[in-house]
């Protein structure tokens, strides 16, 4: 653990990233204590620019920007978290069973998920939010439903590439079920880069989450969600360029926080890549 933190603190882009994303979760978790104003409207203050008193302007409600941004962080972790959990658990498990078997039923998982795979995720994320209606609910479900063949594609192939390693068939020939060994054995040999792609998972979630806001099939008002900020903000530009200011600064922090973090966690779980202390 001490080897890892090290070179963690060494590695200057996974510090970084590590930094942004324990900024955005104490923003997200003590929002009421950065919200500059209450949440609300105040058609009076509708569209004012941004000053001392409203450091990112107001909207078209004449709700404080900032206050907004800081409270759209709860919804945002609360997606990304939510949908990239039941990834991992929908597919970690069925890549294990594909890759360590090799047999029909192996066969058949791996075409289901390569099917699932064809279709653009975030074209098949539209048409069950679409169906299901605009939700956090539905968002997190549609993207949960598009998004686990990624980690079962992984699980597969670096459990196909260890299968038959000595450590592997001295558990078997010591008696170890199949469960005891993938999970025991195979699954802690892997964690890494399960790790690794579970945390620029989240940061694709993220755009996705406000790519499906912004097509107004995310949280519904009054639920502040930066992908709606954003499209609400088109028919009161150039005037109030501030508008989409914020949330677009919140959503491309954070997905450089997740994504330089993951980038920095390869570099240093690897061991052909990593450089000695």
């Amino acid at each position: 653990m001490s080897d890892l933190i090290t070179r963690l603190v060494r590695n200057r882009m996974a510090l970084f990233g590590l930094v942004l994303l324990a900024l955005l979760l104490l923003v997200a978790l003590s929002a009421p204590l950065f919200a500059t104003h209450p949440a609300g409207f105040n058609l009076a203050q509708r569209l004012m620019p941004p000053s001392s008193s409203r450091l990112f302007g107001t909207d078209r409600m004449g709700s404080d920007i900032f206050t907004n941004v800081v409270f759209g962080a709860r919804a945002t972790l609360l997606i990304a978290i939510v949908t990239v959990g039941s990834a991992v658990l929908i597919g970690v498990p069925i890549g294990l069973v594909a890759g360590y078997y090799n047999n029909w039923i192996s066969d058949a998982l791996m075409r289901i998920a390569d099917i699932a795979l064809a279709v653009p995720q975030i074209i098949l994320a539209i048409a069950i939010t679409q169906t299901l209606g605009p939700s956090i609910q539905s968002v997190v479900l549609a993207l949960s439903l598009t998004y686990w063949p990624f980690w079962t594609r992984l699980v597969y192939a670096e459990t196909r590439s260890i299968r038959n390693e000595i450590f592997i068939e001295s558990a078997v020939a010591l008696g170890a079920s199949p469960w005891r060994v993938m999970i025991l054995h195979i699954l802690p040999a892997i964690a890494s880069s399960i790790v690794v792609r579970t945390s620029i998972g989240v940061g694709a979630t993220i755009m996705a989450a406000a790519t499906l806001g912004f097509l107004g099939l995310g949280a519904p008002p009054p639920t502040p969600e930066w992908g709606r900020m954003i499209a609400e903000s088109r028919d009161y530009l150039p005037e109030a360029w501030w508008y989409p200011l914020a949330p677009g600064i919140a959503i491309f922090l954070t997905v450089l926080g997740f994504y330089l973090f993951g980038d920095g966690l390869r570099d240093i779980l690897d061991p052909r890549t990593r450089r000695p202390l």
